[in-house]
């Protein structure tokens, strides 16, 4: 069964398992949420899926880089803006900078999949990550 939380919830769990104060659900995968924050979340996600931003998660998964400077290589994109954009995925639960050799931060996908529901009658929709 899917855990049904708020976005603000689950920024704050999310950010809790990033920074190893507690261990990821066991069912993180199945996480969703429900809520008018969740709506908004909604278009936010679809906004930030676009095709050159997914073919940065494409990149993370094929070539693994060490780093966000040796992704935003891969891609030719300048690095401050695939900075701001893994941030955006990250707070998002779809990617984690972890540590990396010294200051960098090694991109990783967290899901492979995100499926929107869209209710056109109320402004209650779920997101669910895999």
């Amino acid at each position: 069964m899917a855990k049904i939380q708020s976005l603000r919830s689950l920024k704050k769990e999310m950010t809790a398992v990033a920074r190893g104060e507690c261990k990821a659900p066991a069912d993180a995968a199945e996480v969703s949420y429900e809520s008018q924050e969740a709506f908004e979340s909604a278009e936010a996600i679809v906004r930030l899926l676009t095709v050159e931003n997914r073919r940065l998660l494409s990149l993370i998964e094929t070539h693994h880089p060490k780093s966000v400077a040796e992704l935003a290589k891969l891609a030719g994109r300048a690095e401050p803006n695939v900075s701001r954009t893994l941030g955006k995925m990250a707070a998002s639960g779809i990617v984690k900078l972890v540590d990396g050799i010294g200051r960098t931060k090694k991109p990783t996908l967290l899901a492979r999949e995100v499926t929107v529901k869209i209710n056109l009658f109320e402004s209650k929709d779920m997101v669910a990550f895999a």
